[in-house]
């Protein structure tokens, strides 16, 4: 597994070189730093549009009283 690492390394280095490699390490850390938050944010959103739904839905199915197209019971 440490070979593997190193060898990754030394590619990097060669095709890079070192003064690219401190700006594309920033670049990989922003990339996954944007994608924790977006994705935490779609987490988030999920149940507050499940609490919004259930309210509506549930109106939707019970008549008011007093409504003149209600069906006799």
């Amino acid at each position: 597994m440490t070979g593997g690492i190193l060898l990754i390394i030394i590619a990097a280095l060669l095709l890079f070189g070192p003064n690219k490699l401190p700006e594309l390490g920033r670049a990989v850390g922003r990339t996954f730093r944007e994608f924790k938050e977006a994705t935490r944010d779609i987490v988030e959103d999920e149940p507050e549009a499940k609490k919004a739904e259930a309210p509506v839905a549930a109106a939707a199915v019970q008549p008011e009283k007093g409504d003149p197209r209600r069906l006799p019971e």
